[in-house]
């Protein structure tokens, strides 16, 4: 038993001694190719093993012959080594090159494709990795196309609609300042419905401006979806008079819902309003509310003929009004993506699809605790 330990002990500090000097090498070598790494480590073992040997040799005072020959199997097993290690850490080496350029390609712009042919599970596992990287980039410059598309729309629009009630404007204070109004009161008149129009278009725009900086602030509490849906159809019904449409909404139920009060109604009067001017004169606009499984849904159904399917996925994107058909002579598209916005903030969804005759405008949001 006294033998094995002190064999053991000879053996050890050989090997702890190439390792020492096997780790002073990989230090040096820390910043090269990983096919010298891998070289390393196998001349360490080899080393390792070789260091041991003859110290327990020396120990047991074996024959020449017997060292020479233990001695050249040892130098046998660290050629293998030596090569085995160097192919290994050259295809490894030129993996990664190749994973390197595939990782450039998308980098710079283009999707990533992992290169084919086997490979290790580290790198298998990275190029996993970076496919998902890829489609999520392509997905958020994909947004940030149609983001920055809808902004310059929103531009051009916002341009166009300020344009034309200032230049009204302009012309309507000269003639009252010359006096060459044949009647100054109606110009009075249209000069206030021209600033409110547009006061409620910098209104929109400071709340959509709310809306995508985060910082909406909802002050929600326990409301009827009855009492809500009933006031603004009240303030709708002089709107909804003037287009000669019929506004119904006896499919209400009066259910609880956690909401900010004001913002809510402003959600039901954009669906209203826009309901109203795009259905046609004897016209029916209905609203209806029930308590379902997924949430509370709110439904503004009127008889604008349809949507183009190409359309519904856009129809609450800031600044979109489809097509001339469906655009009211004012206002500048920013309707619905309020909408969108206070629905989201409410932790609900908002959604459009065609029914028979028009199209259905859904709000979805979470049911109030009991």
């Amino acid at each position: 038993m006294r033998d094995m330990l002190l064999i053991a002990l000879y053996a050890f500090l050989g090997a702890a001694a190439a390792g020492l000097l096997g780790a002073w090498v990989l230090l040096l070598v820390r910043r090269r190719s990983l096919s010298l790494h891998l070289t390393v480590v196998a001349a360490v073992g080899v080393t390792a093993m070789l260091a041991g040997t003859l110290a327990v040799a020396q120990a047991m005072f074996l024959s020449g012959h017997d060292l020479r020959v233990v001695t050249t199997v040892v130098l046998m097993a660290a050629v293998v080594s030596l090569a085995t290690a160097l192919l290994l850490g050259r295809w490894v080496a030129a993996r990664s090159r190749a994973l390197a350029l595939a990782a450039r390609s998308f980098g710079d712009g283009g999707d990533f494709t992992s290169p084919g042919g086997p490979t290790t599970a580290e790198l298998d596992a990275l190029s996993r990795e970076l496919e998902a990287t890829s489609a999520r980039l392509a997905e958020s410059r994909e947004r940030e196309r149609a983001l920055e598309s809808s902004r310059r729309e929103l531009v051009a629009w916002i341009s166009h609609d300020l344009r034309t009630p200032l230049a009204g404007l302009r012309a309507m204070s000269e003639a009252l300042e010359d006096g060459v109004a044949a009647d100054p009161a109606r110009y009075l008149r249209q000069i206030r419905t021209e600033v409110e129009r547009l006061n409620d278009m910098v209104g929109d725009l400071f709340e959509l401006s709310r809306i995508h900086a985060g910082t909406l602030a909802l002050s929600p509490s326990r409301i009827s979806l009855y009492d809500l849906v009933s006031d603004a159809l009240a303030g709708a019904d002089p709107l909804a008079r003037e287009h000669g449409v019929r506004l119904v909404g006896d499919r209400v139920a009066a259910v609880p819902v956690e909401v900010d009060g004001k913002e809510m109604s402003r959600v039901l009067g954009n669906l209203l309003v826009n309901a109203i001017r795009r259905t046609p004169a004897d016209g029916t606009v209905a609203v209806a509310a029930e308590d379902r499984a997924e949430g509370v849904v709110l439904s503004v159904t009127d008889g604008c003929g349809g949507i183009p399917e190409e359309d519904l996925p856009r129809v609450f994107d800031t600044g979109w009004r489809g097509t001339h058909a469906r655009t009211p002579p004012a206002g500048a598209g920013l309707g619905l993506a309020i909408v969108r916005g206070i629905v989201e903030a409410h932790a609900g969804r908002a959604t459009v699809r065609n029914v028979p005759g028009g199209c259905r405008f859904e709000v979805v949001l979470p049911s109030a605790a009991s």
